[in-house]
């Protein structure tokens, strides 16, 4: 995201840039071949980082855990200004259970530049090329975080043949231009001002992914297993709207547990926005609970 004093807290948009361990194991480049997960595939077994070339740009996967079983693929999905590697630690931790991927998105980490701006339709084809060739006809289980939880949660209602659990770790909200700018009145100055700026040109495609990051309402999933986790405090470094602002944030993901009737909302303690980060372990058993449940509706 935006490296400036509006860094901290300016998290309710996409986000910043922690560091993460890679899960590198090797590296090559791979062209997309959509015929090399046909039917019954169970997608690329590989493990460590592959270079995919999707829509004629160049994405960053990594991969790790048992490929030849059949259960859930994970895909852990980063927050915006995140590479993969932020996921990693988590990764890592998921992989002795269950086969685990994530990727950079086009502008992020080591995958391409985008070509031009981006929003949902455009996200959604290239994680639809990706999950070809990484799932196959797994069953997938999308667990992302901020920008990522964002874009999970509006992939999934279009691909209910594939998706078949959620895990939103603070996920941005879904009508977040539009909250935002309720909560901080246009002629607000300071840092209160700023941040209203900063996240309405973050929303507008002022990111390294040129993505715009649309409002809109909830749709469903439709009865699959969905965990949603929320920060307990974010803004303390805003005062003056700090309590219209998490209550905010905590409506909004409110809002999202409409994507199925087997939605779970749950605050995590001691965490800021990167949930994965603070409370790993939190992060760890909701991936771990809708793998299971997805795992036991194959049987």
């Amino acid at each position: 995201m935006v490296r400036t004093l509006v860094k901290s807290i300016a998290v309710i948009a996409v986000c910043c840039v922690v560091g993460g361990v890679g899960l590198v194991a090797y590296e090559e480049y791979v062209k997309d071949d959509s015929t090399s997960a046909g039917k019954g595939s169970l997608g690329d077994p590989f493990t460590g980082t592959k270079k995919l070339s999707v829509g004629g740009s160049s994405v960053n996967v990594s991969c790790s855990g048992d490929g030849s079983g059949s259960g859930p693929l994970v895909m852990l999905m980063a927050g915006g200004g995140d590479g993969l590697d932020t996921m990693a630690p988590l990764q890592k931790s998921l992989s002795g259970k269950a086969r685990v991927c994530s990727y950079d998105r086009l502008g992020e980490g080591k995958s391409d530049k985008p070509k031009g701006m981006q929003g949902i339709n455009d996200s959604g084809e290239i994680l639809t090329s990706v999950l070809d060739r990484l799932a196959g006809d797994r069953p997938v289980v999308l667990a992302g975080h901020s920008l990522g939880g964002y874009i999970a949660a509006r992939y999934a209602p279009d691909h209910k043949d594939r998706i078949k659990g959620l895990v939103l770790m603070d996920a941005t909200i879904p009508t977040l231009t539009a909250d935002v700018s309720k909560v901080i009145p246009e002629d607000a100055t300071g840092i209160g001002g700023q941040l209203r700026e900063q996240t309405i040109g973050v929303n507008e495609g002022q990111n390294p992914e040129k993505y715009v990051i649309a409002d809109g309402e909830v749709h469903s999933a439709g009865d699959i297993p969905v965990e949603i986790l929320r920060h307990e405090s974010q803004y303390a470094q805003v005062p003056e709207y700090e309590t219209a602002l998490e209550k905010m944030w905590a409506d909004g993901q409110k809002e999202w547990l409409a994507i199925s009737g087997r939605s779970t909302l749950s605050m995590a303690p001691k965490t800021g926005h990167y949930i994965h980060t603070d409370r790993p372990d939190l992060a760890l058993k909701a991936i771990q609970k809708v793998t299971a449940e997805v795992t036991d509706q194959q049987k």
